[in-house]
């Protein structure tokens, strides 16, 4: 396994030295800043990568002022209590994207949210006080949980609203194979917890939030 320093290393050369490097990389918010977030804020973040997953992203951004208006600013009651009637009334609303299973996801998570806030001490408390070394099982709870939030979308949305969590894009995948971190692409489970062991020593290495680790071996490689 390559040391991090080496990968930095050659971060930095692709870069244009530290300061090319340094200014490109994520800054994830404190837990306190993130315990300050609200329920509807989440919700946006979360259906808004929803919408871009697999669709042309540039519209989805474009369209978002008018999605933030149909759906009440993301509030999580108006949302949860949508009827099948109100969502079918959505399809024919030209302002946003019609995508059936998409809409459909906003309802049922904003009733997840509201039930984490219900039995399991609030969604955004969980959110902030979840240890990134092991945020690989938040991404199964969002997965489990939560419609539409499998892949890379519940890290995404994570990243959206700034919880320090790597990704494993394809440029990090790259990177992990070829420094040897690993021999395959992850795919099940326990693979992503062998990568989250791998994150951790070069955490504990560099002392860097898991977002900067891993933009940094992402630009570590062609």
């Amino acid at each position: 396994m390559q040391s991090f320093s080496a990968i930095y290393e050659k971060a930095l050369n692709r870069c244009g030295g530290v300061e090319g490097l340094e200014e490109i990389l994520p800054k994830p918010r404190t837990t306190k800043e993130l315990k300050q977030l609200s329920d509807a804020y989440c919700l946006s973040n979360m259906s808004r990568r929803i919408f871009q997953a697999g669709l042309n992203r540039k519209v989805i951004d474009n369209k978002w002022p008018a999605f933030e208006e149909v759906f009440h600013k993301f509030d999580i009651d108006f949302n949860r209590l949508l009827s099948d009637e109100n969502l079918e009334q959505l399809m024919e609303e030209k302002r946003i994207v019609r995508h059936w299973r998409k809409i459909q996801s906003v309802r049922h998570n904003a009733q997840a949210i509201h039930e984490f806030n219900q039995e399991q001490g609030g969604f955004v408390k969980t959110i902030a006080e979840w240890p990134s070394d092991n945020i690989v099982e938040l991404w199964h709870v969002l997965k489990k949980q939560f419609k539409q939030l499998g892949g890379r979308s519940g890290p995404y949305f994570l990243r959206r609203i700034k919880k320090d969590t790597f990704l494993l894009t394809q440029d990090v995948i790259k990177a992990l194979m070829h420094w040897r971190v690993i021999t395959e692409v992850p795919k099940n489970k326990k693979q992503i917890q062998q990568v989250q062991h791998y994150m951790n020593e070069y955490h504990q290495d560099s002392q860097r939030p898991f977002s900067q680790i891993s933009m940094i071996l992402a630009r570590s490689v062609d």
